[in-house]
């Protein structure tokens, strides 16, 4: 019980307003991606690296990624050698390319989808739209962008 009164949220979480950039939201949903199965301050101590090594999340950049870069990363002792995450972060990369280029942003694709019922459609749009997203860290992602998961915004 002590543990969850002394818990704050983390730094990179959008409590009380949204992030400004699509480059911010895929940082974001990277960042909860890589999260799963580990512990947060492993990441956190990382992040600076991961950075570097994904461009600074430039969607753009990202999703122009080969082969060769995931070799490359695979290689970086300073991220988390995930081939896996690392595959569905280029991959997340040209999807978010994708929704911009149908929606304009990533903000008005996601402020478009039904809200209702706790977010349940969302969460099944995410997990479907992108790689290594299931329900737990869809929730957290959405959580992390200042989505309410908990209410219905119809």
């Amino acid at each position: 019980m002590d543990d969850q009164q002394n818990w704050t949220s983390p730094e990179w979480a959008y409590l009380k307003n949204r992030p400004l950039t699509d480059d911010a939201y895929f940082e974001n949903l990277t960042r909860a991606v890589f999260n799963a199965g580990l512990n947060w301050k492993t990441i956190d101590v990382k992040w600076g690296v991961f950075k570097r090594a994904f461009k600074n999340f430039s969607i753009e950049e990202v999703a122009k990624f080969t082969e060769k870069d995931e070799y490359r990363l695979m290689e970086d002792p300073g991220i988390v050698r995930n081939r896996a995450k690392i595959a569905a972060t280029i991959f997340n990369a040209r999807q978010m390319v994708a929704i911009r280029s149908e929606f304009g942003s990533f903000q008005e694709f996601l402020d478009g989808l039904d809200k209702c019922n706790k977010y349940s459609k969302v969460i099944e749009d995410l997990s479907r739209r992108f790689k290594h997203i299931g329900k737990s860290t869809a929730e957290i992602f959405l959580w992390s962008v200042g989505e309410d998961i908990e209410q219905c915004a119809h």
